[in-house]
């Protein structure tokens, strides 16, 4: 699991994630596997991602949020409204 994001982080984050587009989906199906490892990959890329859950429950849009940070090792940023954006380091290649 990715280490506690500091006050500073989250704001730095939250603002960079501004220009972001939603680049995961989260449909009708809700967390699936194929979901799980986009995502994976999606951070592993770029470091910070923005996903797009469907539904209007919003505490179905916190346990899915939960999950999806457990199951690849993200923060969670920000959640507003049907929109999740996560941070994860990306992983140094050099090493």
């Amino acid at each position: 699991m990715a280490a506690q994001l500091s006050t500073e982080d989250i704001r730095r984050f939250k603002q960079q994630a501004q220009q972001l587009r939603p680049t995961v989906l989260i449909g009708k199906q809700g967390l699936t596997e194929a979901v799980i490892k986009e995502t994976d990959t999606r951070l592993t890329a770029r470091g910070l991602v923005k996903v797009q859950v469907a539904g209007d429950d919003r505490q179905e849009r916190l346990a899915i949020a939960e999950a999806l940070c457990a199951a690849t090792g993200a923060e969670l940023v920000q959640h507003i409204g049907k929109q999740l954006v996560l941070w994860r380091p990306i992983p140094d290649e050099d090493k």
